[in-house]
């Protein structure tokens, strides 16, 4: 299935590098500022339901999953400018051979070279395919020892240069290409977004969602899926996901109220989601607290952590840096300890409970909220 779903796909964006084919694509209004540099041929020959580029800022290393002729790619290189870089995958020769020879004129009308196109998969984001062509002309595979030799070959690429590094990426876009991954490979692309971003990095992803789940003889229909229709995720689907690797603050920011096609009752249509990376390692109390300010009488985080509105709320430090920040800061107000607590004092993250205001105005240690389960030890992620 996976092979076959490549294939499909393949041969259709390579037709579609070559001649334009509107089914491929919704109507997206980008920022005109940043086409003006762009050569034609990129625009003309670029599919997608969205602008991802507008959630990218200057001097990050921003990575386009799908990146086609590089159209996201050249927008995002003029956001991050010239400290920023910007790394396009993609596995289709005739998109990477558009997106390439554009590269240089791009970067001669905003002085600065900053983008790269790398060939690969975006669900297997450590496995170079150029390197394993590469290795395939000079021993081509004419026994299994042969086999066995490139696959040790890939193993050790994979693990010591691999195509995007563990840990590296600030932001990742991707404009309508998720869903074109076959679905058994789908948990293991959204493992490798999570793998590739760095502490604190996030996605924005522009896709087409369903609101049901798309039948087999849907699924089955090489044109529906090459099209970026019977491939999607159902939208609490593709949040489930990214629950799963563990994103946190994930954000459906754009939902196209009016479904982009119908096909057999079946509403597929284009969102925009954001997630964060960065709630891993252990909680220290530092006495710390939030305020949730409302409307409603509660809200739980996607650790079941509880907060009342208009209540200090006590927190770890890792938490309290995360909910002071975006995407969630809009909704709380940050209490913190007036007095700083230096000891490694781990937080008890089994229960919620409110903050007494002499612990943020006084720096008291913060004694009553120890808890010795082993969830709260310092080698342990607690939330």
């Amino acid at each position: 299935m996976q092979d076959m779903v490549q294939d499909v796909v393949k041969a259709r964006y390579g037709a579609g590098a070559q001649e334009r084919e509107d089914a491929l694509c919704c109507p997206v209004d980008y920022d005109p500022q940043y086409l003006k540099i762009i050569p034609e041929e990129v625009i003309e020959r670029d599919y997608g339901c969205g602008d991802p580029s507008q959630y990218v800022r200057e001097g990050e290393t921003v990575l386009d999953l799908g990146s086609g002729t590089g159209k996201i790619c050249f927008i995002a290189s003029q956001v991050v400018g010239p400290e920023g870089k910007v790394i396009g995958i993609d596995m289709t020769d005739e998109m990477l051979d558009v997106a390439r020879r554009n590269a240089p004129i791009v970067a001669e009308r905003t002085g600065y070279a900053n983008v790269e196109f790398r060939r690969g998969h975006i669900e297997d984001l450590a496995t170079d395919l150029t390197e394993m062509d590469r290795r395939l002309a000079e021993t081509p595979l004419s026994s299994a020892s042969a086999l066995a030799d490139f696959e040790k070959a890939r193993a050790k690429q994979r693990a010591t240069a691999p195509l995007v590094e563990d840990n590296s990426v600030d932001v990742i876009v991707s404009n309508c290409v998720l869903n074109l991954v076959s679905d058994t490979d789908k948990p293991a692309l959204f493992r490798e977004m999570f793998r590739v971003l760095k502490k604190g990095g996030r996605i924005a992803i522009s896709d087409i969602v369903s609101d049901e789940t798309s039948p087999e003889h849907l699924k089955s229909d090489d044109d529906l899926w090459s099209g970026c229709i019977s491939g999607a995720l159902q939208e609490h689907e593709f949040v489930a996901l990214l629950e799963e690797v563990g994103f946190y603050g994930i954000t459906l920011d754009k939902r196209e109220s009016a479904p982009w096609q119908v096909v057999d009752g079946i509403e597929y249509r284009s969102v925009t989601v954001l997630a964060w990376k960065g709630k891993e390692g252990p909680c220290w109390d530092k006495n710390e607290a939030v305020i949730y300010k409302g409307p409603f009488l509660s809200v739980a985080d996607d650790d079941g952590h509880t907060y009342l509105r208009g209540q200090p709320m006590a927190v770890c430090e890792k938490t309290y840096k995360i909910l002071t920040s975006e995407p969630y800061a809009p909704n709380f107000y940050a209490v913190p300890a007036q007095t700083e607590v230096a000891e490694q004092i781990p937080f008890d993250c089994t229960r919620d409970a409110l903050r007494a205001p002499s612990e943020t105005k006084a720096g008291v240690a913060p004694t009553t909220r120890i808890n010795e389960d082993p969830c709260c030890a310092p080698e342990t992620d607690c939330c």
